[in-house]
C-alpha cells in the first residue's frame, strides 16, 4: 500500500556530475516521487545533449528531484547528494570533465537555499573533505530544460552498458550499503 503523498510536495535541482548517476541514485530514495535528468542553469534555451556536452552552454548536467518532505527533507536529500559525488573537484566527476559535471545545487525558494548553505557550512566545519574546500555551485534555479528522452531512466534501461556498469553501478552501490534505511521498499 503506497503512502498518498503531501500536498506540500518540495522539487529541487542537483547536479553531480553526470545525470546517469545521480538519477539513478534519486530514484531509489523514499520520498521521491519523480526524478528527471535535464540542464540547467546556462545561457542556450532547449539546448541538446551534443551542445552541453559542447562546454559552451553554461549548462550543468542535473537531475530535477521531487520530495515528499513529510518522508524525507531537504537536509537528509542533501546528505545523500553529498555522499553520492565528490563536492571537491570542480568541473569535473572522476573521468568526466567539463563545466557540464559541475557540482550544483539549485533551488527553488529561499528556505531551501537557507538550509543548502546551512548543510554546506556544517560539512565545511567537520571537515568531511579532510579540509578540501566544497566547490558546489549554490544558488536559485534559474533555467531548467529537460534532457531528451534517451536520457531518462538511462541505468534502469541500460544496466549493462560500459558506463552504467562501471559508473552508475558503484554509486548506487554506495547509496544502498550507506543509506540502506532510505531505500525505496517495493
Amino acid at each position: 500500500m503506497s503512502e498518498t503523498p503531501s500536498a506540500s510536495l518540495q522539487t529541487i535541482v542537483l547536479g553531480g556530475g553526470c545525470f546517469w548517476c545521480t538519477e539513478a541514485v534519486f530514484d531509489r530514495v523514499e520520498g521521491v516521487l519523480d526524478v528527471e535528468s535535464g540542464y540547467a542553469n546556462g545561457h542556450v534555451d532547449h539546448p541538446t545533449y551534443e551542445q552541453v556536452c559542447s562546454g559552451t552552454t553554461g549548462h550543468a548536467e542535473v537531475i530535477k528531484v521531487q520530495f515528499d518532505p513529510s518522508v524525507i527533507d531537504l537536509r537528509e536529500i542533501l546528505h545523500i547528494f553529498f555522499v553520492v559525488h565528490d563536492p571537491t573537484t570542480p568541473n569535473r566527476q572522476g573521468n568526466d570533465v567539463g563545466p557540464q559535471y559541475r557540482s550544483a545545487i539549485y533551488t527553488t525558494d529561499e528556505a531551501q537555499l537557507a538550509t543548502v548553505r546551512e548543510v554546506v557550512a556544517e560539512l565545511a566545519t567537520h571537515q568531511a573533505y579532510g579540509g578540501v574546500p566544497i566547490v558546489t555551485e549554490i544558488g536559485p534555479l534559474q533555467r531548467y530544460w529537460p534532457a531528451e528522452d534517451y536520457h531518462q531512466d538511462y541505468f534502469l534501461k541500460h544496466p549493462n552498458q560500459g558506463y552504467c556498469a562501471f559508473v552508475v553501478a558503484p554509486k548506487v552501490e554506495k547509496f544502498l550499503k550507506t543509506f540502506a534505511e532510505r531505500v525505496k521498499k517495493g
